[in-house]
């Protein structure tokens, strides 16, 4: 069933109803601390047809105007709070940081039990910290990303290379794609010592379409998550087919641990001393602390967190640069002066590339990675800024909206990377006006690795080819859509045809 036809029934049998105050709302007994604000709910689906759509991120920042920035809904069963301003989210992110550490978990990521083991979805347990400890350890921390320097900078190259094939050819690239193919064999380098998207392989396609249709089953809005007491009946079959998907990428993983341990036993081994074996050596150490089942797990967070979002932002970053020529001209001049005409951008070079970086903030800014930080939940009743969060309420920061606030960003909707030019605000999760990656405990690890070779493969590609739209479409008639998901990526991928210089 699809979700709409879902809320077009209950329209037709409870529209005539009395629309009622929210629980939340209705709150002003004496004693009772103030609730925050929100619509009136509609009885059973509560404000679901407010925000469901293709653009729930937009809606609700256009309630947030009339309803302020921490509004409280109810969709379905579920109360929600919407955290729509930087303020707010300072609040939740950081000053109360310890009652909004926990995750909301969606029916999906249910799939075998994946929450159970997910440094992602995991609560803030002792099991979570040792997770995240080893996470970081092995592959995340400053020593880790200066070991692994080498192989981010072999997958930019085939990168450039690939892109300059196409272009002997006189064939376009879909930038979106082509980032996302180099995303996962930096990824499968880094943990199992080869590449996993190479064209000859007969795992290739078939792993890159897993995790696309993982990170689609994900992304939809689901009817479990409304109303839990459909958990059991999986209306959508979001659950069944993300279960079928999880397996298939556990079975692969499962015959790459075995050739791995198999490796390990014979006298002649010689591995890469990568994540893979960092993980097997715990585990052979000391079970307790991580075994192969969680190894598995702990994997399939790495490649969905690393992949997708990273290869959405450098497709619109590419795109708003051919849709503002006088940008991709300022970025061209500044890496020829910087980096020299037609070569590849190091990592030492990003420091000296200042209109680079604030081109990847603009795009963080205009086209936000992911509009909804992975939702919260609180355990309790949290008093913030005199309004009480609920008991057992989702917590969700708008972050696309608090990119597009005209009280701090003038012309939101513009893209103009010189607003950062002369400005201190970062993505590291400080400055609540930009939040790419989430802030406080929950932020992502992966933060430090997704910019770097965001401004090695932006900065690459721009400064080895000149670049122009398919057929002769004129910048202003670009398709600028968005898909809304777990990220949000444009709705149809665009062509661009890369021209030597």
């Amino acid at each position: 069933m699809d979700i709409m036809d879902f809320m077009s029934f209950f329209i037709m049998f409870f529209g005539h109803l009395q629309i009622v105050s929210s629980p939340t709302t209705a709150a002003s007994c004496k004693g009772c601390k103030k609730a925050s604000t929100g619509p009136k709910p509609f009885p059973v689906i509560g404000n679901l047809l407010d925000v469901v759509g293709n653009q729930p991120h937009k809606s609700l920042a256009n309630l947030a105007k009339t309803h302020g920035p921490l509004m409280t809904l109810k969709l379905g069963q579920i109360t929600t709070v919407v955290v729509s301003s930087s303020t707010m989210a300072k609040q939740i992110l950081q000053n109360h940081d310890l009652y909004f550490s926990n995750r909301y978990t969606r029916d999906a990521i249910r799939a075998l039990n994946q929450d159970q083991f997910s440094v992602i979805w995991l609560p803030v347990v002792t099991r979570w910290r040792n997770l995240r400890k080893i996470l970081n350890l092995y592959m995340l921390s400053t020593e880790r990303l200066g070991a692994n320097q080498p192989i981010r900078c072999q997958k930019v190259e085939e990168l450039i290379a690939y892109v300059r094939q196409s272009c002997q050819a006189s064939v376009s690239v879909d930038i979106g794609q082509a980032a996302f193919r180099t995303m996962i064999n930096l990824t499968s380098k880094t943990i199992f010592s080869v590449d996993l998207a190479d064209p000859s392989s007969d795992t290739a396609q078939e792993l890159k379409e897993l995790f696309w249709r993982i990170m689609e089953e994900l992304g939809k809005p689901n009817l479990a998550d409304y109303f839990p007491v459909l958990r059991k009946l999986d209306p959508q079959g979001i659950r069944r087919r993300t279960t079928i998907h999880f397996a298939k990428v556990f079975d692969l993983f499962d015959r790459m641990i075995d050739q791995r341990l198999e490796l390990l036993r014979s006298d002649d081994c010689c591995t890469g001393n990568d994540l893979l074996d960092s993980l097997l050596n715990i585990s052979q150490n000391n079970s307790d602390e991580i075994d192969q089942n969680q190894i598995k797990r702990m994997l399939m967070d790495v490649f969905i967190a690393a992949t997708d979002t990273t290869s959405s932002t450098l497709e619109w970053a590419m795109t708003e640069l051919l849709r503002n020529p006088e940008t991709l001209l300022k970025a061209k001049a500044e890496l020829q002066q910087i980096v020299g005409k037609g070569k590849l951008v190091e990592e030492l070079d990003i420091a000296r590339l200042p209109y680079l970086q604030a081109i990847v903030k603009e795009t963080f800014r205009l086209h936000t990675t992911v509009p909804f930080l992975i939702p919260r939940q609180v355990d309790e009743d949290v008093e913030v800024c005199g309004f009480t969060v609920p008991k057992g309420a989702q917590v969700l920061v708008n972050a696309w909206a608090i990119g597009h606030d005209p009280s701090i960003w003038p012309k939101p909707d513009s893209f103009m990377p010189e607003r950062f030019l002369e400005s201190e605000v970062d993505v590291r999760g400080l400055d609540f006006e930009l939040i790419p990656f989430g802030g406080g405990r929950r932020i992502c690890p992966g933060s430090a690795l997704a910019l770097r070779m965001l401004h090695l493969m932006l900065g690459s590609l721009i400064n080895s080819f000149d670049w122009r739209l398919e057929d002769g479409i004129a910048p202003n008639d670009m398709d600028m859509e968005e898909k809304f998901g777990l990220s949000l990526q444009k709705a149809r991928p665009l062509l661009f045809a890369p021209v030597h210089i």
